[in-house]
Parts: C-alpha cells; sequence; structure tokens
C-alpha cells in the first residue's frame, strides 16, 4: 500500500513548528534550528509543500547591508488545514501511553 502523502515524521515536525502560528513568517534556518531538521532534509520538505499550495514562499530583503534576500515560508489555509489532519491522524494512530497501576494507593 502507499504511503500516505505529508506523513513522514519530518514533515510532520515541520507541520507541528508551522502551526505554532500558521500565518507568521519563519525562516528556514529558523525553522532548521525548532525542529532540529538538517537543511538537506528541511528544504526539499519546504519546496515541494511550496510547489504543491501548501506553503507561501516569499524573498525578504535583509535587515544588514550587503547580506542577500533570504527565503520566508509560512501555511497556506489550504496547508494550515491538511497539517492539522495530518498531525491529528497521527496522533490518533500513535499507541497510548503506558498507563502505571496504582496498587495499593490510597
Amino acid at each position: 500500500m502507499p504511503r500516505i502523502p505529508h506523513t513522514s515524521p519530518q514533515t510532520l515536525l515541520l507541520f507541528s513548528a508551522l502551526l505554532v502560528d500558521p500565518s507568521r513568517w519563519r525562516y528556514g534556518y529558523d525553522l532548521s534550528r525548532e525542529t532540529g531538521l538538517a537543511s538537506g532534509t528541511l528544504y526539499p520538505i519546504l519546496m515541494r509543500l511550496s510547489q504543491q499550495k501548501l506553503l507561501d514562499a516569499d524573498w525578504q530583503p535583509s535587515d544588514e547591508p550587503g547580506r542577500p534576500p533570504r527565503h520566508t515560508y509560512r501555511l497556506t489555509a489550504d496547508g494550515a488545514a491538511l497539517a492539522r489532519q495530518r498531525l491529528a491522524a497521527a496522533a490518533a494512530d500513535a499507541p497510548a501511553p503506558a498507563t502505571r497501576l496504582a496498587f495499593g494507593a490510597r
């Protein structure tokens, strides 16, 4: 059976970070630091989501003279809806945490 798109642990981690404030523009470097994803993992996901119109991508001029503009990203409305759906499905599929029985607890 083929894998459902946008369900890799790395994509779910990125969705989780972006959903903290879906309308906020985020730099790739900040997302990398927050998620712990290496650039070789993060940027292909960002590009794919952007191509699929799940992320808006824009160039932001640098505040520092001589530095190049930086790419920023934020979820589209469709992207935020999909992210919430994928994270909810992943949470529902996750094994329940082990419960500790308190025998004789008063």
